[in-house]
């Protein structure tokens, strides 16, 4: 499952798409097993009483953050992650991004305009500033290296949106994917997911890569061939084919995330 990228000439989106003669057949009916699952599960934790206010949960709700002291480096981390995703995004329509910082934070305005987190890089001063493109950099450059061509042929989609409501309303799943390629309309399983972080891979991080492959499928009701995520601090990828026993064990994870928010530790 893990592949270091700095020491193999595979690219990410070789691992990505794959073989297309090895692909099983497109996978159509694990989805409505799965949703009853869930349903059976959130009725046992939550009743039937319609809550005041849904439990929301994304991809973060399944991995806590490591908890820091200065703020600010949160905030710095948190822009970082920004701007390699614009970054990614640039790439993905075949642009050759040179200036890795400058370009994303242009494309970044372009996209939010004005908000909290751009005006916290508006007061940056000149040493923060020069460290995070240097950081920005260095990450990018590792992306670079590592992600390989993206061909039209495989429908790149970037920051893609999902949304699912379970149990009445109760409980809702978001979910962003940061690169989507291929169909659900093949005959073979074809969407390749890939979640692309600048931390370290590690604990939590499977359960993550397993939630983008659950909500894919409750969404499409066409399970992905695979998910992967990979991590520009270290050039590591991690890639999972999906099966049943991997939706499945992902339906137990939003279970058990659940049960914590209804009754917190």
């Amino acid at each position: 499952m893990t592949s270091l990228l700095d020491e193999s000439p595979v690219s990410v989106m070789d691992v990505l798409r794959g073989e297309r003669a090895t692909r099983p057949l497109a996978n159509a009916t694990a989805a409505a097993g799965l949703r009853a699952l869930l349903e059976d599960g959130l009725f046992e934790l939550l009743g039937s009483d319609l809550l005041e206010t849904p439990l929301t949960l994304r991809a973060s709700s399944l991995r806590p953050g490591p908890f820091v002291n200065d703020p600010s480096l949160a905030t710095l981390a948190q822009v970082r992650g920004i701007l390699i995703n614009e970054a990614l995004r640039l790439m993905s329509v075949g642009l050759d991004v040179s200036d890795v910082y400058g370009e994303a934070l242009l494309a970044w305005r372009a996209d939010v305009g004005s908000n909290e987190m751009t005006n916290y890089v508006d007061q940056l001063d000149d040493d923060e500033r020069a460290r995070l493109a240097t950081d920005v950099t260095a990450h990018g450059v590792t992306l670079k290296r590592s992600l390989g061509p993206l061909s039209n042929r495989w429908l790149p989609r970037t920051s893609f949106r999902a949304y699912q409501r379970l149990a009445g309303g109760n409980v809702v799943l978001r979910d962003v994917i940061d690169l989507m390629v291929g169909t659900t309309t093949s005959d073979v399983a074809s969407v390749a997911l890939l979640d692309v972080t600048t931390s370290p891979l590690g604990e939590g991080a499977e359960r993550i890569m397993r939630y983008h492959a659950l909500v894919q499928t409750l969404r499409t009701s066409i399970a992905p061939l695979r998910t992967s995520m990979f991590s520009t601090a270290s050039g590591e990828l991690w890639s999972i084919d999906v099966d049943d026993e991997l939706l499945t064990r992902s339906v137990a994870d939003v279970l058990e995330v659940v049960s914590r928010m209804v009754v917190p530790a």
